[in-house]
């Protein structure tokens, strides 16, 4: 062993490990990457959708879907404070049920959602950047936008991450604008006003809304999977989880109630720009322009953390032996995951170019309730074994309930989707099942 040559005091600090991510994110930057994770392209778009299938009482949905997202929240924060690894809820099940095969499932249909997300904020992305440049192909404008996510995620975790915290406040931003040009119109709607289609029932109005307005409360599970890139997890995940979705929960109710006040529901239903329409309602001399430059970086930043969501969930899983060895590997140079990060940009992409976009934003809602009961349900399992406590931890009743609210948003989901998530399901076994086949034949060698 070599000696320190300034005698017995501390030596010189040791090398980071290259095999390691970098551990670069506090409770502050932690709490801001959730924000801008939940407070992403969704709100931009689905408070006109909501108050369409509502009417004015669509700020009773957003509540709906706070229920549901806190709960579920409530059970990913114990659960991060218990095993803060990449891999989220795949690690999760696995720990819980012991089902190699049922984890690698959970943790595919996570990473495929995250994908998804990703494909549908390129196309907002190209709408609203068509809309000022009419003569680029779509196409084109969504490999750009990859390649730039790919660069920055492919840079490292703190550059990943200064980039959220200035998307996070221009987003940020752009709903306060919204809030301020509704407060002069507060009072001039009825907010407990339903107008379902005549077809549905004021409840099933409420709760389809409620799944709309769910989608937009998504993020917060991303969390955990910058655990291994995070200060002191055990108790900064769920501190930051928390204070994410209490933050964007009265930020989503109050533009839901400005949206409503200055712009009758019907308006707000057909336009392809709401939040647009509220500010112009209220502040006619306010640039369009601007307001869509405030949109091009809500896109981008919910479609950049969703690619360091899913391409952590790959590199997790591979640690996990769950799929190839070769997405664990690290960068030796930038510390990142960069196998994983060159796959989610081709699948990403290739879902981008070729998706039906509608189906499968829809399907990943449906994605997203099913894996938050599983995970519920997996914190239910962990808690019957009486292990230690973590430093964070709730009752049993709360992932219950969790997974009992998201089975209730399940069966108001299109069954369309049911439809396309049975697909990705199928694609999904067969992989693993390919992967299994391929480690047999590697070891009769």
């Amino acid at each position: 062993m070599s000696q320190n040559p300034n005698g017995p005091g501390p030596g010189p600090a040791p090398l980071a490990d290259p095999r390691q991510l970098k551990r670069a994110l506090g409770l502050g930057a932690l709490v801001l990457y959730g924000v801008g994770d939940i407070l992403g392209a969704g709100i931009y778009a689905l408070v006109g959708k909501t108050a369409g299938i509502v009417g004015s009482a669509c700020w009773i949905s957003f509540i709906i879907a706070l229920i549901v997202a806190f709960l579920t929240g409530l059970s990913y924060a114990e659960l991060g404070s218990r095993m803060p690894r990449a891999a989220g809820a795949a690690a999760f099940c696995l720990e819980a049920f012991r089902k190699r095969s049922f984890s690698y499932l959970i943790g595919f249909l996570m990473m495929f959602s995250g994908m998804v997300s990703m494909a549908t904020v390129s196309h907002a992305f190209g709408g609203y950047f068509r809309a000022l440049f009419p003569a680029v192909p779509m196409a084109v404008i969504i490999l750009l936008f990859f390649l730039m996510l790919g660069f920055i995620n492919f840079r490292g975790i703190q550059e990943s991450s200064m980039t959220n915290i200035l998307c996070t406040c221009v987003e940020v931003s752009g709903i306060l604008i919204v809030i301020v040009a509704g407060l002069r119109f507060f009072g001039n709607a009825n907010y407990l006003e339903i107008t379902p289609l005549p077809s549905v029932s004021a409840a099933g109005a409420l709760f389809q809304g409620g799944i709309l307005a769910f989608y937009a409360f998504i993020g917060f599970e991303d969390m955990v999977n910058v655990s291994e890139e995070a200060h002191e997890p055990e108790r900064n995940i769920p501190k930051a989880i928390v204070a994410s979705l209490c933050i964007t929960s009265v930020i989503y109710i109050l533009t839901a109630l400005a949206a409503v006040s200055a712009v009758p529901a019907g308006e707000l239903a057909a336009s392809p720009a709401p939040l647009l329409l509220v500010v112009q309602k209220s502040f006619s001399w306010f640039p369009p322009e601007v307001f869509t430059l405030i949109t091009f970086f809500a896109v981008s930043n919910t479609a950049l953390l969703n690619f360091i969501m899913s391409s952590r969930i790959l590199y997790g899983m591979s640690r996990e032996g769950l799929v190839p060895s070769i997405f664990s590997k690290v960068h030796a140079d930038r510390q990142t995951p960069h196998w994983a990060i060159l796959f989610v940009f081709c699948a990403a992409l290739v879902l981008a170019l070729t998706g039906k976009l509608v189906v499968l934003a829809q399907s990943g809602s449906l994605l997203l309730l099913s894996i938050f009961v599983a995970t519920n349900l997996s914190l239910l399992k962990i808690k019957s074994r009486k292990a230690p406590l973590p430093p964070f931890h709730v009752p049993a009743v709360i992932p219950l309930l969790g997974a009992v609210s998201c089975l209730i948003l399940i069966a108001f989901v299109p069954q369309q989707a049911f439809l396309t998530v049975g697909g990705l399901i199928l694609t999904g076994v067969t992989l693993f099942l390919l992967q299994k086949i391929s480690r047999t034949g590697l070891a009769r060698r």
